[in-house]
């Protein structure tokens, strides 16, 4: 089962919200994930695709803190998300020494750089806030293992479409996962830019 080979904290914590059960996504996209490889995770509403995400980068990380620089980026549509899913991060790190961090555009970059400094292992932004970081050079991304996108279909939009491109140039290396409900075919040219030698996961 996925599960058991998770983390040790992950278990337990797990554990402790009586989850023993991996959805069949998580069955099938946990083990991917692991790998290494990148991913595209589509399953519809409620299958579980956040709670793998949670998952495998609190795995990937080793649940514990690391350096300064962020090792984990996750992005979102909106600031209201990106707080939510701090939130669910929060519950899930609180036995660990890992450092969650949340950037949205109406908070100044300058602000989020000086935050950003004092050392972070996860972050949470929107696209058009983290380019603007970048853009900015507000932070090192040379250490980030894995990159991923929470209900990614707000990617197809020609803006933040963009915006992801000029982040994904900036990371020379990394993870890429994007979850989705349905494989749009604008998320498909990913694979030609940042999600080389993709693997889907459909369910």
């Amino acid at each position: 089962m996925p599960f058991k080979k998770l983390h040790p904290q992950l278990q337990e914590l797990l554990a402790e919200q009586e989850i023993d059960t991996p959805t069949p996504l998580q069955r099938k996209a946990i083990p991917v994930i692991k790998s290494g490889a990148n991913v595209y995770c589509t399953a519809p509403a409620a299958s579980g695709k956040t709670t793998t995400m949670l998952l495998t980068t609190l795995h990937e990380l080793n649940c514990e803190a690391v350096g300064e620089a962020p090792r984990a980026i996750v992005l979102v549509e909106n600031k209201e998300k990106a707080l939510e899913l701090y939130d669910t991060f929060l519950r899930y790190t609180r036995h660990t020494s890992l450092r969650v961090y949340v950037g949205y555009e109406r908070l100044h970059v300058d602000i989020q750089k000086s935050e950003i400094f004092m050392g972070i292992d996860i972050l949470i932004s929107t696209p058009k806030a983290l380019n603007k970081l970048l853009l900015a050079n507000g932070m090192a991304v040379s250490e980030v293992k894995i990159f991923s996108v929470d209900d990614a279909e707000f990617l197809t939009k020609r803006d933040v479409f963009a915006a992801m491109l000029s982040i994904t140039q900036r990371i020379k290396k990394s993870q890429y996962v994007l979850y989705t409900e349905e494989m749009h075919p604008m998320l498909k040219r990913f694979k030609t830019h940042f999600m080389e030698f993709s693997k889907t996961v459909k369910v």
